[in-house]
């Protein structure tokens, strides 16, 4: 095809303006239901995350909320739904398979709409035995982190450690351990109080 043929072919199609998309239905009773118990087996979900879902489809305003709220309370009648299960498993996994520290499943289930009291009963059970050093070196040998052998690869270790949400005393401690120099250390004090106040996404 020819440069002015291409041309006279993208105008012949612009000439045609696009339908406007669709726009979807609102879903009732039974449809909100079904939309949740898929999305339920997709994933696990909080009760606030789910709700946040469900508002995008269903009528904005009171006819909506109300059937959000009557679709939340047959899940939970039927044990689909359960905060407290969520974040028992969700805390469970994180310290057993990812090896994170307390901080970071705090602040993960905090993003996802958790209560602060189940959150602090959920990791008061789930951390009260277990050693953060250990857990924290745990964690570097999942991410194959070795000691580091100058500052910047010190700053490094120390960023991971704090996003994966283990505290300064612990960080400061494997450090010294790995011998690292006074000075670099006071150097990354205040870099760790910084990251130490950041959202982690998940």
């Amino acid at each position: 095809m020819t440069v002015k043929n291409e041309a006279k072919l993208k105008a012949s199609l612009m000439s045609f303006p696009r339908k406007p998309a669709k726009p979807r239905a609102y879903l009732n009773e039974a449809g909100l239901y079904e939309y949740a118990i898929r999305s339920l087996a997709r994933s696990m979900r909080t009760e606030a995350d789910l709700r946040r879902l469900m508002e995008t489809r269903v009528e904005p305003g009171e006819p909506g909320a109300a059937l959000i709220t009557t679709v939340v309370a047959r899940l939970k009648q039927q044990k689909y739904l359960d905060d407290q299960s969520f974040a028992e498993t969700y805390a469970r996994l994180r310290q057993q398979n990812e090896k994170l520290g307390v901080r970071r499943v705090r602040q993960n289930l905090q993003q996802k709409g958790v209560g602060a009291k189940l959150i602090a009963d959920t990791l008061e059970s789930r951390y009260a035995n277990v050693d953060e050093e250990a857990l924290a070196r745990q964690h570097l040998e999942r991410k194959r982190i070795r000691k580091p052998e100058n500052e910047k690869e010190t700053a490094r270790v120390l960023r991971r450690l704090v996003a994966a949400g283990f505290s300064t005393s612990v960080i400061y401690k494997i450090l010294r351990q790995w011998n690292i120099p006074d000075e670099s250390l006071a150097a990354l004090e205040n870099m760790s109080e910084n990251l130490s106040d950041e959202p982690h996404e998940e």
